[in-house]
């Protein structure tokens, strides 16, 4: 199943993108019956029009489509300016530090003699 979902999603994502390719395809395979149902230029074969003026249509349709969301999110755009006075800030205010509670910690100290035995090298194995 999600295999099956994921070709369809392919196949969708591939048709919007490859849309105006698709429409050129589609005029190739059924040139015949394009020129005879939609060319305007029957009365005049010296054209060899060939439905292009259909295929021309469809295209503009397609392109024309993706064209009319982005001019209409930009016209809906509005900017706000804020008032000067809303943005003076209030000096800050000094808290009182709080006093220890507790005696500081005592610092445990080593004697001096004893990094030497417990520093050393590793011995080698030779």
């Amino acid at each position: 199943m999600t295999r099956f979902l994921a070709y369809f999603l392919t196949a969708l994502l591939l048709l919007q993108t490859l849309g105006q390719e698709v429409l050129v395809v589609d005029y190739q395979l059924h040139k015949a019956q394009i020129t005879a149902r939609y060319c305007v230029n029957k009365a005049r074969p010296q054209l060899h029009c060939n439905g292009k003026c259909h295929l021309v249509q469809q295209l503009r349709k397609a392109d024309g489509g993706d064209k009319k969301a982005p001019a209409l999110a930009l016209a809906k755009v509005k900017y706000d300016v804020l008032p000067t006075p809303a943005l003076v800030l209030a000096a800050p205010q000094r808290w009182p530090l709080p006093t220890p509670r507790f005696a500081s910690r005592l610092v445990a100290s080593c004697p001096a003699g004893n990094g030497p035995s417990v520093f050393r090298p590793p011995l080698l194995s030779v």
